[in-house]
């Protein structure tokens, strides 16, 4: 994903650095849980950072770090120590930070005296708070100066700045300190062997007079925070795990947990959640990071599919404007809360810049469909999805040559569009970098899969013209795709086709995404495979974006050479569907141990060394942790295994699992499952299902495609056709 045109231009947050998550806002800090200014950390809400400078000492020396436990994505437990002024080592005073954010942050600071006499202690803590863009500190160009005021009335200190005709401010408490406007300090004696506390809160405010708002508020009931119980409540909601494989286990309720973390309301429509792209620059509405991670976690909880369907309907395009990319019936690329105009990608709020979110809209309007929700709801997205075909047509194949392709419209924006969105990401095998407008492979093969879908879901309401009409292009595209993007003399895809529509003859894994959805000929899927599995692109961890006998193969590159998770699960999944389960079986084991060595937690991406070199996968130094993408990753690498999957209106859901040995047994319950709530055992590859609702029926096979559901209509439809086979059983 890409927040601004040289996206990897992000400096590093630095090893060791704790990052907290809790819906669009985040903390990122030093492991002392120190934030500085000059580093990319801070507090931020809404886009903006409210916390810039957060620095404890006691008696003038800052803590030396012992330890830092995320207990939850948006909880941490860090441990520091104090130094001695005699220079001595070991120094009795143990300092703990629990560290919660929400709007803003609420923090308990516990002293530890672990000597036998009396510890006489000062300690400060210094505030800053430059309200600088998540762009300006993420790019380390922070360029505007408010104009700050202090005020302190008692124990809290309001910080309030203006810049231009914007106003911002926040309330910091600390009862019982001495607060000044340069800091907020105390003064205790520590008994032998005893403690001290207090808690500290931070929250964003414009009224210097307001109290903190009830984020932070405990219920006296039990203690939780509204971030406890938001937890317990999507807790409640989503399948339990009980693995023989405990590691697996943990990677799954790990991804559970970030999924969890990740999701943010829509502002205009609190009902309606959706997926924040990842932490901590994309806690924002992205339409591919968004569409795909609801996707890959549809078995989990499917309302988050809907939610983020209806809120970029809403905000689907409806004028042409070069600025921000926008055009009648495109899906936008990112959402910003609260960024100055001129750092916004585009200039504005919402910027339009890319090329697959539109496609991949009425995909996951298939998928979604076949979820069991009300006729009604389904309808009601249906004029979105034609607008996003009429995209496609109109404005996506501008050339009228039957691709989709991408060129951006000012220079501010995207060079590349796809999900590869670096400025290099796309080249040649020579590594010359490819000309826009650009074709590329899985794009075609999501247009492929929307005008499936669509055609289904007409086929579904009757209307049996469009149902023809989509099924003819789609069919047409297959054919002339395997024909034009086809490198017989290499045995696999271009990853595009250039402005001269010069195949870009790179080995790259965005041909994986083709097998995903069908479009690959059932004749070239063993080269395809082959090629992906071969050493230049499997590096014993995962495949890499490019192969390594590439021209611009770099295994520290963001989008040329590396690995990345999400990719990976799109293309096992697509090997699963073409009947290459051994293949499958190689990506999920490889994937899922890379996960332990980060704490059962897959990043956005790793670098690409082979295994054979490292021992451990080599970390991206400014991969997104947690990530949406990446933390859904198990979630289809394990349900594909299963070939777990759900057709309502059909009144059945199938399975028929073909996972590792080295899964043991899962025991699964309360799986969402048409409006019930289902129990499944797999024991050696032999499943069962408890507790299936009325009028719903397990199979043990692969659901039917939308392209056997599709050409089954149509033989219905045109009786001479019956008795026809489709043209391949995993098309």
């Amino acid at each position: 994903m890409a927040g601004w045109n040289a996206d990897t231009a992000a400096g590093p947050i630095g090893a060791g650095t704790v990052t907290l998550v809790e819906g669009s806002s985040f903390c990122i800090s030093l492991q002392n849980g120190d934030i500085h200014a000059e580093f990319p950390h801070g507090v931020f809400y809404l886009d903006t950072r409210i916390l810039s400078g957060w620095c404890l000492t006691v008696n003038g020396m800052a803590l030396e770090p012992l330890a830092a436990e995320t207990k939850e994505p948006y909880r941490a437990l860090l441990a520091g120590r104090v130094p001695r002024a005699d220079g001595y080592a070991d120094s009795p005073l143990i300092v703990e930070r629990l560290r919660e954010v929400g709007a803003g942050i609420q923090e308990q600071v516990t002293v530890r005296n672990y000597s036998p006499v009396p510890a006489e202690c000062l300690i400060s803590l210094t505030v800053g708070a430059d309200f600088a863009d998540l762009f300006e500190v993420k790019e380390a160009r922070i360029q505007r100066r408010w104009d700050e005021t202090r005020h302190v009335d008692g124990d809290t200190l309001a910080i309030r700045s203006s810049w231009q005709d914007i106003q911002k401010g926040i309330l910091v408490q600390a009862p019982g300190a001495e607060v000044t406007t340069g800091a907020l300090t105390y003064r205790v004696s520590v008994a032998p062997h005893g403690q001290w506390s207090t808690v500290l809160t931070v929250v964003p405010s414009n009224d210097a007079a307001s109290p903190p708002p009830p984020s932070f508020v405990h219920t006296e009931a039990d203690g939780l925070s509204p971030r406890d119980l938001r937890r317990r409540e999507w807790v409640a909601k989503i399948p339990v795990l009980r693995l023989e494989n405990h590691s697996l286990e943990r990677t799954l309720r790990r991804s559970y947990d970030d999924l969890g973390a990740l999701r943010i309301e829509d502002p205009n429509h609190p009902e309606r959640v959706v997926v924040a792209a990842g932490a901590p620059w994309f806690m924002t509405l992205f339409g591919r990071d968004s569409l795909w991670a609801s996707e890959m976690a549809m078995p989990v909880d499917p309302s988050l599919a809907l939610g983020t369907l209806q809120t970029l309907a809403d905000r689907q395009g409806r004028v042409v404007d070069p600025m921000s990319e926008e055009e009648p019936g495109k899906i936008l690329h990112e959402v910003r809360l609260d960024v100055s105009s001129g750092l916004s990608l585009g200039g504005k709020s919402v910027y339009y810049g890319s090329v697959d979110a539109t496609p991949l809209f009425v995909v996951v309007l298939g998928s979604v469909s076949r979820w069991g929700f009300a006729k009604d709801t389904i309808a009601a997205l249906l004029p979105h999805a034609d607008r996003a075909l009429e995209w496609i047509r109109k404005y996506g194949d501008k050339d009228g040559d039957g691709f989709v392709e991408y060129e951006r419209l000012n220079p501010q924006g995207l060079i590349n569009q796809g999900w590869k969105d670096s400025w290099d990401g796309i080249n040649f095998a020579d590594g010359r970098m490819a000309e826009a407008p650009i074709a590329l492979c899985e794009v075609q093969a999501y247009v492929y899969d929307a005008y499936m879908s669509r055609s289904w879901l007409a086929y579904d309401s009757g209307d049996i013209a469009l149902a023809e009409e989509l099924r003819d292009r789609a069919k047409q595209l297959k054919k002339q795709f395997n024909e034009q993007f086809w490198l017989p003399d290499r045995g696999y895809y271009a990853i595009a086709l250039d402005k001269d529509k010069r195949p870009v003859d790179a080995c790259a894994s965005n041909m994986g995404h083709c097998l995903w959805t069908g479009l690959v000929d059932e004749d070239k899927a063993p080269q395809v495979v082959e090629r992906l599995m071969s050493p230049e692109m499997f590096s014993g961890w995962g495949i890499r974006t490019l192969a390594s006998d590439m021209g611009a193969y770099n295994p520290a590159s963001y989008h040329n050479g590396s690995v990345w998770p999400h990719d990976n699960a799109v293309i096992h999944a697509g090997l699963v569907r073409y009947g290459f389960v051994a293949e499958a079986q190689r990506i999920s084991t490889a994937l899922l141990e890379a996960a332990e060595f980060s704490g059962g937690r897959l990043p956005e991406l790793f670098c690409g060394f082979s295994r054979d070199q490292f021992a451990e996968p080599v970390p991206y130094p400014t991969a997104c942790s947690p990530q949406a993408w990446a933390a859904t990753t198990p979630i289809l690498l394990v349900t594909s295994l299963m070939r777990y999957d759900a057709h309502v209106s059909r009144g059945g859901m199938w399975m028929d699992p073909v996972l590792p040995e080295s899964y043991g047994t899962l025991h699964i319950s309360n799986a969402p499952m048409a409006g019930g709530r289902i129990t499944i055992d797999i024991v050696d590859s032999v499943p069962s299902v408890h507790g299936l609702p009325e009028g719903m029926e397990f199979h043990q096979g692969h659901r039917p495609w939308l392209t056997e559901l599709v050409e089954e209509a149509g033989r219905h439809q045109n009786p001479t056709l019956r008795g026809q086979s489709v043209s391949g059983p995993k098309q």
